[in-house]
């Protein structure tokens, strides 16, 4: 079996008196999309930084690409996207991507045919417009986290950390982006990245970790996650806007534990020992038409809400993602 991209043991990090990482262990295989995920403020981005030895944890060890996290060279063969963004603004594209290449050990021969292939691919490149050349302030926020990608890429690294990779994307950027670590993964790289959506993350990971207030809360290959939180979701589906009688009858405590409600489409977690089709008949009964009514694996957006749930972030504590 070959070595991980990532090995993470007994972590910990402390903040004065808030512990941000508790006792973290986790692994991530290579050639992976690999999800870190919890609600903000539950120590992803602190994960994050100690991988990438920018902070060191205060017990546990840390290995990369089957070598020390702290080892001078290692770093050269990872990408990182931050989640706070820090480009020059008054310098230009195509210079801040050079000079960003060139730390990472690239000659400007090297840098540039890729450089433009980026910016091509990315859409800041096109017949009508070079948005290489432009100031980075005058880009728009979605370009330049575009720019940063291109960045955290350039030297082709063989591991690529994104933080909320996603933050403040239009759905056509999103996209982009999406397709991006889709290839970077039939290419053979791993991919890790942070977010607290839980539908990209359902989409695009191969495995996950949900962390909340610094503690792991859950990890494991996708599948084996959905397989084992299943039972006892049945997702619904209704023809029209749902009415009093049903808003009732999802709040029948003695059949539902929890709904994940859409307005028009419902996953219902059904209380243990609760039988699907009395709530069939209930819906029925109430004279709604359904169109759909099936016993299916939990989305990942309903794994995170119960694990998670009161959990979620301890108050007043917002400075450490």
């Amino acid at each position: 079996m070959p070595e991980p991209a990532v090995e993470i043991r007994n972590v910990v990090k402390r903040f004065a008196a808030h512990t941000a990482v508790r006792d973290l262990s986790l692994v991530v295989p290579r050639g992976t999309v690999y999800g870190l995920l919890g609600p903000n403020g539950a120590g992803k981005t602190t994960t994050i930084r100690m991988i990438l030895n920018v902070i060191a944890p205060d017990s546990g060890t840390i290995t990369i690409l089957g070598q020390d996290s702290t080892s001078d060279s290692i770093l050269d063969r990872v990408g990182y996207l931050p989640e706070e963004r820090g480009l020059y603004r008054k310098m230009k594209v195509r210079s801040i991507l050079r000079f960003l290449a060139e730390l990472k050990g690239m000659s400007r021969r090297q840098a540039d045919p890729l450089i433009d292939e980026w910016l091509e691919r990315l859409s800041l490149k096109t017949p009508d417009k070079d948005w290489g050349a432009a100031k980075v302030d005058e880009l728009s926020r979605g370009m330049q986290q575009k720019v940063q990608f291109i960045a955290a890429l350039l030297h082709d690294p063989e591991l690529v950390i994104l933080d909320e990779p996603f933050s403040g994307l239009d759905p056509v950027n999103s996209q982009a982006l999406q397709d991006t670590i889709v290839e970077l993964r039939r290419r053979g790289k791993t991919v890790i990245f942070s977010t607290h959506l839980m539908d990209s993350a359902e989409r695009m990971c191969d495995a996950v970790c949900i962390i909340a207030n610094g503690d792991k809360v859950l990890d494991g290959a996708l599948a084996d996650v959905k397989a084992e939180n299943a039972g006892r979701t049945v997702a619904v589906a209704l023809d029209g806007a749902p009415s009093s009688e049903i808003d009732r009858i999802f709040a029948d405590k003695s059949l539902v534990e929890r709904v994940d409600d859409s307005n028009r489409f419902f996953e219902v977690e059904l209380q243990p020992g609760a039988d699907a089709q009395e709530l069939l008949r209930a819906i029925v009964g109430s004279g709604a038409r359904v169109k759909r009514f099936e016993l299916v694996q939990p989305s990942l957006h309903q794994i995170f809400l119960e694990r998670v749930g009161a959990k979620g972030v301890e108050p007043g504590i917002s400075g450490h993602g």
